[in-house]
C-alpha cells in the first residue's frame, strides 16, 4: 500500500505512482485501432451474406459479378467507416470540454487536478457537492455525510469519521471510509487515496452499475422499425428466391437477385444517417455554448414538453447584491449586516453566490475576530452556522432560510436590545419578510448566541434558544431579454415549471415581473400528504413548486414524466443530482457541483434559456432529417423492390440484375449523406415531436404503391412501346428507379410547395443531383460494361425524364391530400401530427 503524509505528495511521486497504477479510470470507451475499427464494419449477416454470393460466383465462372460484389461492399464500408469515425471524433472533442477536476494536496499546496490523475497516496480535499474520486480513508473531517446509493441503494446520507487506525480491508460499513462514485452531501473533509481506477470498489461492480441508459422513445421507434422492415425482408427475399428459380432464372442467379432485394430494402444507412445527424446537432449546439456529453439527448430535446429549472441564473441575472441589512421590524441596523459578513466571510462549503455578495457589500475588520467552528448547511435545516470567537467571548452565527430561524428563536432584536419573542413580535418578523418577498428581494435570516467553550466541537442541535437578529435583503435582477424567450418557449410547445428552495411570494414576483404564466403554486409542506393521485393531478396543474427538498424534487419529476411528459430538468447544485437524472433531459452548467455535472446529459457553458431554445431546435431537426430518410425509403425505394420483386415473376429476364441493384443501392446511399444539413420548415419546429408508427405505417401504404404503379408504367413503355432488349429495359429502369428515389426528397421532405415554399439545403441539392447525374451517365462510360448496362436512345431517355416527372407531380398531389387527411383525422383524435 503507498503511504502518503498530510502535505501530500510531490508532482515527481505522483507522476510515478500514476505510470504504476493507471489513469483514474473505471470504464473507457474503449478505442479500437482504425483498422480493427474498419474491420468491424464488415460484421453485418447482409454483408456476410454478400460476401458468400461473390464466393459463389467465383467458384462459378462469375467473375466481373463477384468483383463488382466485393467492390460494392467494399466501398459501402468505407463509407459508413469515415463518417461515423469523423462524428465521434467530434463529439469526443467536445465532451472533452466539460473535465472533472479534484482538490489535491501536492507539493505542500491545494490544487486543482483531472479526476483521471488521481493516485494512491493523494491527499483530496472534499467539501459539499464533490464526488468522491477513489476508495480510501477519512484524515479529517467535520460534520461529513456521504451519499453511497450508488453502490448500496441507500439514500440517507451516512457520516464519516476520521480514522484511528489502517484498516486491511475497505468495507462500506465502515465509518472511516469512502468509495469513488459517492458524493458529499454536507461538511467538508480530506482523505487518504487508497485505490484507485479498476480497483474501486466501483471499478469491481462497474459493469453493473453503469448500465446502458434506458433508449428514447425515438430509438423504441426506430427499433420497432427497423424489426418490421427485417420481416418484411425476409418474407419477401424468400418469395423471390423461389419464384425466380421456379420461372427459370437459375438459382445462383435467383440467390444473388435475392440478397441484392434485400439490401435494396434494408435501411443500412440508418444508423449513420443518425450518427452523423447527431453528431452534427452536437457540433452546432457547442458553437452556442452547449456541450451534449449523451447523443440521445438530443433527441429528447426535440421531444421536450416540460421545463424545469429554478429560477436563479435561468431567469434571474444571477449577479446577486445587497439591498438592505434590517432587524425584523424594518429598521436599518449594522449588527445583522456586521454577523452575516463574519458568517460568510469564515464559509468554506460549497461557493453560494449570496455569500460572495455578503463579503463583497461590506469589509468589516476582522482584527481580533477568530473562527472557532463551523456547522455545514444541509437541506433539512436549511441553514448554516459558524462559531467565531473576539474579546475570548464566543459567539455561535446562523444564517439561512427565514421560516427555520424563527423556529429556533426565542428572542429578537428590538431597537438595539434583546427582547422575549412573543407571538405578536414573531408575527410581525415573519410580515416583515413576507413583504421583502413580495418586493422582490430574496431574503436570508441572521440569528445568533454567545455559546460556551465547553460545548465544542459544535453540532446542528447548538442551533437553539436564538436571537433574532434580522434580515439580509438582496436583489437578483431578471435577465434580460429573457421574456421574449419564455414566449418563444411557449410558442415552440414547451410548459415552464419553477422548481425552487425559495419562498413562494418572491418567485411569484419573480415570474410576475418577466411574464410568465402562474397557472398554480404550491410549497413543499402542501405536498406531504397527497397521495399518489392527488401529485399526478397537482403536478400537471401547477407551475411554482417553492420551498421544496431534493426529494421532492425529484418526485416531481418522475410523476410528470409518468403523465405522458417527455421533461427536461436544469440544475447545478447538490440537491439537483436526483432530479437530474429522473429527468429524460438532465440539464447542468460548467461550473456546477461536480455530482450535478456528472450526473447531466446536457452541459451549458453559459447559463441561459436561450441556449436551451436553440438545443430544442436542433433534436426537432434531427428528428425530421431522419423520418426524412426512413420516408424515402418506404415511398419510392420500397415501392421499386416491390415491383422488381413482382416484374421478376412474369419478364423473360431479371428486371435488373443484382449488381445493378447493388449499385442502385450504393448510389442511393450517397445522395443522402447530407440529409442532415437540410433545412427545417418552421412549422415542424413549432411543436415537440412525437414518434408515431401508425403514421408511418400508413405512409408506406399510400406512397408504396404509387411508385409501384409508375415502376410498371415504365416497364409498359421499355417493353411495348420502345421494345427495348433485355440491357436496354434494365438500363431504362435503372436510370428511371434511381432518379425517382432519390428526387422523391424534394416532395416528401416538406409538407409546403418545394422550392417555392420550402428550399432544400445547397448541400442536400447539389449532392442527389450529381449523383443521379453521375447515374444516367453510367451507361455511356467505359465503365457501362461492368454493370451490363448500355446507351438508350434519347427519345427513351426524355420519356423516361418524362415519367419521373409525372411522378413526382403526383407525388405532391396526393402528399397535399394525404397531410390534409391526416391532420383532420389527427385533429379529431387531439393529436399532433408526426
Amino acid at each position: 500500500m503507498d503511504h502518503t503524509t498530510y502535505s501530500g505528495l510531490t508532482t515527481a511521486e505522483a507522476n510515478a505512482r500514476l505510470k504504476t497504477h493507471g489513469p483514474n479510470s473505471v470504464v473507457t470507451k474503449r478505442k479500437l485501432r482504425p483498422i480493427v475499427a474498419f474491420l468491424g464494419k464488415f460484421n453485418s449477416p447482409l454483408l456476410w451474406i454478400i460476401m458468400f454470393a461473390s464466393v459463389v460466383s467465383l467458384f462459378v465462372g462469375e467473375k466481373t459479378d463477384a468483383i463488382i460484389l466485393i467492390l460494392m461492399t467494399f466501398v459501402s464500408v468505407v463509407l459508413d467507416y469515415v463518417n461515423t469515425s469523423r462524428s465521434e471524433r467530434a463529439v469526443d472533442a467536445l465532451v472533452g470540454k466539460v473535465v472533472t477536476t479534484v482538490a489535491v494536496i501536492r507539493d505542500g499546496q491545494q490544487q486543482e487536478i483531472p479526476m483521471v490523475n488521481i493516485v494512491p497516496g493523494d491527499v483530496v480535499v472534499l467539501t459539499s457537492g464533490d464526488v468522491i474520486p477513489a476508495d480510501g480513508q477519512i484524515l479529517e473531517d467535520k460534520d461529513f455525510f456521504v451519499n453511497q446509493s450508488t453502490l448500496n441503494g441507500e439514500s440517507l446520507p451516512v457520516e464519516k469519521h476520521q480514522r484511528t487506525h489502517e484498516v486491511p480491508l475497505l468495507t462500506i460499513d465502515d465509518p472511516t471510509v469512502v468509495f469513488m462514485g459517492t458524493s458529499v452531501v454536507t461538511g467538508y473533509g480530506t482523505m487518504e487515496v487508497l485505490r484507485t481506477g479498476p480497483k474501486t470498489e466501483f471499478g469491481k461492480i462497474a459493469e453493473r452499475l453503469l448500465k446502458a441508459e434506458p433508449p428514447t422513445d425515438f430509438e423504441r421507434g426506430i427499433r420497432s422499425f427497423s424489426v418490421f422492415l427485417v420481416r418484411v425482408t425476409m418474407v419477401m427475399v424468400g418469395f423471390v428466391f423461389v419464384l425466380n428459380a421456379a420461372v427459370g432464372h437459375g438459382w445462383l442467379n435467383s440467390f444473388i437477385f435475392a440478397i441484392a432485394i434485400a439490401i435494396g430494402l434494408t435501411p443500412e444507412l440508418l444508423p449513420v444517417i443518425l450518427t452523423v445527424s447527431l453528431s452534427r446537432g452536437a457540433v452546432q449546439m457547442a458553437r452556442k455554448q452547449v456541450i451534449v456529453k449523451r447523443l440521445p439527448a438530443i433527441q429528447n430535446f426535440g421531444r421536450m414538453t416540460v421545463f424545469c429549472t429554478d429560477k436563479t441564473g435561468t431567469l434571474t441575472e444571477n449577479k446577486i447584491t445587497v439591498a438592505k441589512n434590517i432587524d425584523g421590524f424594518g429598521h436599518d441596523d449594522d449588527e445583522v449586516l456586521r454577523q452575516a459578513y463574519f458568517s460568510s466571510y469564515f464559509h468554506t462549503g460549497v461557493f453560494n453566490p449570496l455569500d460572495d455578495a455578503i463579503r463583497n457589500f461590506k469589509s468589516w475588520a476582522r482584527d481580533g475576530v477568530k473562527k472557532i467552528d463551523e456547522i455545514p448547511f444541509d437541506f433539512e435545516r436549511r441553514r448554516e452556522s459558524i462559531v467565531v470567537e473576539e474579546q475570548g467571548r464566543r459567539l455561535l452565527i446562523t444564517k439561512g432560510a427565514p421560516e427555520t430561524l424563527l423556529t429556533i428563536s426565542t428572542k429578537c432584536r428590538q431597537a438595539m436590545n434583546d427582547v422575549a419573542m412573543t407571538t405578536a413580535l414573531r408575527d410581525h418578523v415573519h410580515a416583515t419578510f413576507s413583504q421583502l418577498s413580495s418586493d422582490g428581494y430574496r431574503v436570508l435570516a441572521v440569528a445568533s448566541r454567545p455559546i460556551a467553550a465547553d460545548e465544542f466541537p459544535y453540532k446542528p442541535d447548538d442551533e437553539r434558544e436564538m436571537v433574532f437578529m434580522g434580515f439580509i435583503a438582496l436583489l437578483d435582477p431578471p435577465k434580460a431579454g429573457v421574456k421574449e424567450t419564455i414566449r418563444e418557449l411557449s410558442d415552440l410547445g414547451i410548459e415552464i415549471k419553477i422548481l425552487t428552495g425559495d419562498n413562494m411570494l418572491l418567485t411569484e414576483k419573480v415570474c410576475r415581473d418577466i411574464g410568465l404564466p402562474i397557472r398554480g403554486a404550491v410549497s413543499g409542506t402542501d405536498l406531504v400528504h397527497l397521495d399518489k393521485q392527488q401529485w399526478r393531478d397537482l403536478v400537471t396543474s401547477t407551475t411554482i413548486f417553492a420551498r421544496i427538498d431534493p426529494e421532492q424534487k425529484e418526485r416531481i419529476i418522475s410523476e410528470l414524466s409518468a403523465a405522458g411528459n417527455v421533461v427536461g430538468y436544469m440544475g447545478d447544485g447538490i440537491n439537483d443530482a436526483p432530479a437530474l437524472k429522473a429527468a429524460d433531459v438532465g440539464i447542468s452548467v460548467n461550473n456546477a457541483v461536480d455530482v450535478a455535472k456528472e450526473t447531466a446529459d446536457i452541459i451549458l457553458l453559459k447559463h441561459s434559456l436561450d441556449v436551451l431554445r436553440d438545443g430544442i431546435l436542433e433534436g426537432r431537426k434531427t428528428f425530421h432529417n431522419t423520418m426524412k430518410y426512413i420516408m424515402m425509403g418506404l415511398s419510392s425505394n420500397f415501392g421499386n423492390m416491390f415491383s422488381m420483386t413482382a416484374a421478376s415473376g412474369f419478364l423473360p429476364f431479371l428486371p435488373m440484375l443484382p449488381t445493378q441493384i447493388l449499385l442502385n443501392n450504393f448510389l442511393y446511399d450517397t445522395s443522402q449523406l447530407t440529409l442532415s444539413t437540410d433545412n427545417v420548415d418552421d412549422q415542424d419546429l413549432r411543436k415537440p415531436t412525437i414518434w408515431d408508427i401508425r403514421f408511418i405505417q400508413r405512409f408506406m401504404f399510400v406512397f408504396g404503391p404509387i411508385s409501384s404503379l409508375f415502376d410498371f408504367v415504365t416497364f409498359g413503355v421499355l417493353l411495348w412501346v420502345f421494345k427495348l432488349t433485355e440491357a436496354g429495359f434494365q438500363t431504362g429502369w435503372f436510370i428511371e428507379s434511381i432518379a425517382t428515389q432519390i428526387f422523391v426528397i424534394y416532395v416528401i421532405r416538406t409538407k409546403r410547395l418545394p422550392f417555392l415554399q420550402s428550399r432544400p439545403s445547397l448541400a442536400l441539392l447539389i449532392n442527389t443531383v450529381a449523383v443521379v447525374a453521375i447515374a444516367w451517365l453510367i451507361p455511356y462510360l467505359p465503365l457501362q460494361h461492368w454493370f451490363e448496362l448500355q446507351p438508350l436512345p434519347l427519345l427513351t431517355v426524355v420519356a423516361v425524364f418524362g415519367i419521373v416527372l409525372i411522378y413526382l407531380l403526383m407525388v405532391e398531389s396526393i402528399k397535399r391530400w394525404f397531410y390534409r387527411r391526416w391532420q383532420a383525422r389527427q385533429h379529431a383524435h387531439h393529436v399532433s401530427p408526426a
